[in-house]
């Protein structure tokens, strides 16, 4: 029998596990649901710094659903052999459909009705097929009120799930991992973390890789064909105690107390390391 969703297993922030049925949570303000065929795998991932706190203030919901409830046969079947021939098995597009609509509380339709997701919802597929998840990514899922996360496992995904079910299709680099779970914790906690109160220094979400204002003047260049003003820059090298470590001494410019010329000393250094490990961000060669 499917789950009523007030009954949908519930990540416990106090214990670190998935809660039984029936355990509430109060009124959150950003809720995220994770469909896979592992929820025991969120159970370590998302109970840890600032996810695990952002629970515990209220700020986001996480449930887990098992996908294996939403199966019709004894053996609780999610896959089955692609058409046309081919290595590997291919998740079923019923029971995520029947997941999602579930989660959701209505149909999704079907050719001749579908139906569309709320504004403030996405419904995510992790794919490596997918578009490449970034910063701007993460920032534009933090101000939604709720995103429903799909994990691929198998070979792939029934490719319908990705066209009329889905909003978006989404990959965490170029590379193949066994399956959604890894990406959808990830999702999870970039998002989570630019959620206003989530992190107690705002201005660390601010003045970090990929900054914001960066971005945005990069979003614009793209779309216009031009060439963006600023170099969308790594964030610069940190240091801490001790002043001096088997040898290695911390930048002079770093001790001296002028605010001014750490200003500019971190300005080149994030320029520098761009340049090193990301050069087409920077638009530099080598």
């Amino acid at each position: 029998m499917v789950p009523a969703a007030a009954e949908l297993p519930l990540i416990d922030p106090r214990e670190g596990n998935i809660a039984k049925s029936g355990s509430r949570a109060p009124a959150l303000q950003m809720r995220f649901d994770l469909i896979t065929i592992f929820p025991e795998f969120f159970a370590g991932p998302l109970d840890h710094g600032i996810v695990r706190r952002a629970k515990e203030a209220g700020l986001v919901q996480i449930r887990v659903q098992d996908l294996r409830e939403f199966t019709k046969d004894r053996h609780r079947t999610v896959d089955d052999r692609p058409f046309g021939g081919g290595e590997g098995m291919v998740l079923k597009p019923e029971p995520l459909f029947e997941a999602v609509e579930k989660l959701l509380g209505h149909g999704v339709g079907g050719v001749s009705d579908p139906r569309k997701p709320d504004a403030g919802t996405a419904i995510l597929l992790m794919s490596a097929a997918g578009k490449l998840f970034t910063q701007e990514t993460a920032r534009r899922y933090a101000k939604l009120e709720r995103i429903i996360v799909i994990c691929g496992r198998y070979e792939g995904v029934d490719e319908r799930v990705a066209e009329h079910l889905a909003t978006e299709e989404i990959c965490v680099g170029d590379y193949v991992l066994s399956g959604g779970e890894l990406p959808a914790a990830i999702v999870v906690d970039a998002a989570t973390r630019l959620l206003p109160g989530a992190v107690g220094n705002e201005a660390s979400t601010q003045n970090e890789s990929f900054s914001e204002e960066v971005a945005s003047e990069w979003r614009v260049a793209r779309e216009e064909g031009s060439k963006p003003g600023h170099h969308l820059l790594l964030d610069f090298p940190h240091y801490t105690r001790p002043a001096e470590y088997r040898g290695w001494k911390v930048p002079e410019v770093l001790i001296g107390g002028n605010h001014a010329e750490v200003a500019k000393w971190r300005q080149e250094q994030a320029l520098a390391k761009t340049r090193r490990n990301r050069p087409e961000l920077a638009g530099a060669k080598g």
